[in-house]
């Protein structure tokens, strides 16, 4: 029997027959499932019609599994927009074979009117449970791992988004997921999100169902390997007695925002509040005018002081540190961004007088908004699927927990912030909400300014997935702590 039972996902006449016509003609393939929303006119000795919904639901790949009878299963997404490189059914079949993996895909290419351009792939890890990791436009199930899963972990839920992602999630307990560092497919031009439509996809509210279901599922993942958190754990942070100079400092770490610097220290000083505050500006060397912006500010306002560092190879979360470590310091730090400002004058007493009912997070809402202020799409960002029951579990799934953030200083100076300028809040946020409670306010309290400085504008595939093997390595680690801390209980 030939090995591959190929899937392809969202058939649509006639953008799909060059698809069909390869895989039909392959002696690899023994047979074709085409998952298509309406009939297609293709006829094919190994083809079969499938008139069924997205293979992401439960439904339809639970019928797809059921029609398996070959050693692997190739899913390919969008039919239409998806093709093969020559030898690729070869190479996927081969690395099942010598790998044993329960999951295989490949690095792949992007075509648009420039051509054919590289598209290379993170591998996987432990924490890469995301349900938008990128396996690329194909990926290879064997079927008698995808059997051995179910068969132990239960079969793949009615769900109408989240089948695929059970699916995964569940087969990567027990089996390696392989990765194969050379193009073996094309995916063409348009045919995902793209900037901020995908970077804030996970909190569009068009796709709330689908994002509970992620969740829900996910849960369960975390429960199967013993890295869930019981809601009943949680504890409150002591408020520390001190002393401190003032209540609360407002950290702003900063490096060449001479454009945007003035606005964030004005924001910050317009804080109305019950008790004393400074704003500590940590001037990690800047090349341009922000340090004699800064300067002068400072010499007009005492509040505001003027860190510059000795050392010279501090990023962003270095900067924390070094503001967190001064003698400035406040009871509470609060986080601004150099580039962004507080929506309120209320914004600081809020988030303090949370922090002192023993939280040893809070965490704020806010505003997408231009170089000019205005608001963007897809305007405020809430992060209301945060629940204190399940959070802390479903902050492992998601790529960010929201701004502005807010720390006791006794608790964060504990365990410090990573001497990077990607994910260093990520990774404390895990860490605190590991054990202690989280406060979280759904209003907006904060503007986020989207403009061509920010450092996540305009990202190459290469840095983009550099930060999220950075980020998928925080998980890694944070899931392997919650499962020590867990059987130590």
């Amino acid at each position: 029997m030939r090995p591959i039972t190929a899937v392809l996902s969202n058939c649509q006449w006639p953008f799909g027959e060059g698809i069909l016509r390869f895989l039909a003609g392959s002696p690899l393939v023994e047979s074709v499932l085409a998952v298509c929303p309406e009939p297609v006119p293709f006829k094919g000795e190994k083809v079969r019609i499938l008139p069924a919904g997205p293979i992401s639901s439960g439904e339809t790949l639970n019928q797809v599994l059921a029609e398996a009878r070959t050693k692997n299963l190739l899913f390919l997404a969008e039919a239409g927009k998806t093709s093969l490189e020559p030898r690729a059914l070869t190479k996927f079949s081969e690395a099942a074979e010598s790998t044993a993996a329960g999951i295989v895909y490949a690095d792949f290419y992007d075509e648009g009117e420039a051509g054919k351009t590289p598209h290379p792939l993170n591998d996987y890890q432990l924490g890469s449970v995301r349900d938008e990791f990128d396996f690329g436009p194909a990926i290879l199930f064997s079927v008698a791992a995808v059997g051995k899963a179910l068969d132990k972990y239960g079969p793949v839920p009615a769900v109408k988004a989240a089948g695929l992602y059970d699916l995964r999630l569940k087969v990567s307990i027990d089996h390696a997921i392989h990765r194969l560092s050379e193009p073996l497919s094309t995916l063409s031009e348009g045919s995902g999100p793209a900037g901020d439509e995908k970077l804030f996809a996970y909190v569009d509210p068009r796709r709330e169902g689908a994002q509970k279901e992620m969740e829900a599922v996910f849960t369960e993942h975390l429960r199967r390997i013993g890295a869930y958190l019981s809601p009943r754990h949680f504890r409150g942070f002591p408020q520390d007695p001190g002393p401190y100079p003032v209540e609360a400092s407002v950290v702003i770490p900063v490096r060449n925002r001479e454009q945007t610097i003035a606005d964030a220290v004005r924001s910050a000083l317009s804080q109305e509040t019950d008790f004393p505050f400074n704003i500590l500006a940590v001037d990690n060397h800047s090349t341009d005018r922000t340090t004699a912006v800064l300067s002068d500010l400072a010499s007009r306002h005492p509040a505001l002081k003027h860190l510059i560092p000795a050392r010279k190879d501090l990023a962003i979360g270095g900067c924390w540190n070094e503001a967190l470590a001064h003698e400035a310091c406040g009871r509470y730090v609060v986080q601004l961004d150099s580039d962004d400002l507080y929506a309120s004058p209320r914004t600081l007493q809020k988030m303090v007088e949370m922090l002192r009912g023993g939280c040893g997070l809070v965490i704020g809402a806010y505003t997408l908004v231009d170089a000019a202020l205005k608001e963007i799409p897809p305007g405020l960002i809430d992060h209301r699927e945060w629940t204190d029951e399940n959070g802390p579990n479903n902050a492992l799934r998601i790529n960010g927990l929201g701004a502005p953030r807010a720390f006791p200083s006794a608790l964060i100076r504990r365990i410090g912030f990573l001497n990077v300028s990607y994910g260093e809040d990520y990774a404390a946020a895990l860490r605190i909400c590991r054990e202690l409670r989280v406060g979280r306010i759904f209003e907006s309290l904060y503007l986020c300014r989207r403009w061509s400085g920010n450092t996540d504008a305009a990202l190459t595939i290469e840095a983009a997935n550099r930060n999220d093997a950075f980020k998928d390595r925080i998980r890694t680690e944070e899931i392997l702590s919650r499962q020590r801390m867990n059987r130590e209980r």
